[in-house]
C-alpha cells in the first residue's frame, strides 16, 4: 500500500455498492486509509485534486492558466443562476453512489440554493443538490470525457458540461438513465448553445468562452 510521499498516488480497493437510501456507508469508520490518503494529498500538496473513483484514488495536477480562464469566464456567463434557489460553485466535492468511498470534485457545479445542508463526509455534499457539473479538461482526459460522465449519470446529475480542450469542442450530456447519458450535443468553436432549463434558467453558453480563447 502506498505510504505519504510515495511517487505513485493511484491505488485500488474492492469497490462496493452504496446503502439505499443514499447515506454514508459505515465503512468510513473502519476502513478510511484511501480517504485518510486522499485527506493527506488535499493538506500537503496545494492545488492537486484527489478523488476516489470507482476506488481508485487518483490525483489530478494543478491546472494551466487557459484552464483558469476557462472557469472564470464561464461563472461570469453563469451569473444569473448565482442567487437565491441555485449557485454557481468551484471546487465542491459530490459523493458518488457508485462505491463506498468514491467522490469527486467537479471544476464547477450549479446546485440547490440549500446545499450546505447536504453535507457528507469530506466536504462533499449529497448528488441531488448537484444540477450541473461542469469538467475542463487538463492532464485527466481521460477521466472527464471517459470515466466521469459514467460517474455523473449513476448519481443522476441531470446535466454534464465538458470542456473538451483537446479537441476543441464543447459537449453537452443530458437525460442521465442506469448510469449513462442519453442525449449528446457537440458543437464547435465559434458556435453557441443554451443550456436545459433545469439547471435554473436557460442560459446561452458560446464555446470560446467554455474553451478560453474568449
Amino acid at each position: 500500500m502506498p505510504r505519504e510521499g510515495d511517487r505513485n498516488t493511484d491505488m485500488t480497493i474492492a469497490p462496493e455498492r452504496p446503502v439505499t437510501p443514499f447515506e454514508p456507508p459505515a465503512a468510513l469508520e473502519t476502513a478510511p486509509d484511501l480517504l485518510d490518503l486522499a485527506e493527506t494529498v488535499r493538506r500537503n500538496m496545494p492545488g492537486f485534486r484527489p478523488e476516489i473513483i470507482g476506488g481508485t484514488l487518483t490525483v489530478s495536477p494543478p491546472a494551466d492558466g487557459q484552464h483558469a480562464r476557462s472557469l472564470t469566464g464561464l461563472t461570469l456567463a453563469l451569473a444569473a443562476l448565482h442567487g437565491k434557489e441555485t449557485l454557481v460553485v468551484q471546487g465542491v466535492g459530490l459523493w458518488l453512489p457508485t462505491g463506498t468511498l468514491d467522490h469527486v470534485i467537479p471544476d464547477l457545479a450549479v446546485v440547490d440554493g440549500d446545499f450546505e445542508d447536504h453535507q457528507m463526509p469530506y466536504n462533499c455534499y449529497a448528488p441531488s443538490i448537484f444540477r450541473m457539473v461542469v469538467e475542463i479538461t487538463s492532464s485527466n482526459h481521460a477521466n472527464d470525457t471517459v470515466v466521469k460522465p459514467r460517474c455523473y449519470a449513476e448519481a443522476e446529475v441531470p446535466v454534464y458540461l465538458i470542456g473538451d480542450r483537446q479537441n476543441r469542442e464543447a459537449v453537452l450530456l443530458t437525460d442521465p438513465l442506469e448510469g449513462e447519458y442519453r442525449s449528446r450535443s457537440v458543437y464547435r468553436p465559434g458556435e453557441s448553445f443554451t443550456l436545459p432549463e433545469s439547471v435554473g434558467a436557460a442560459v446561452e453558453l458560446d464555446v470560446d468562452t467554455l474553451l478560453g480563447r474568449s
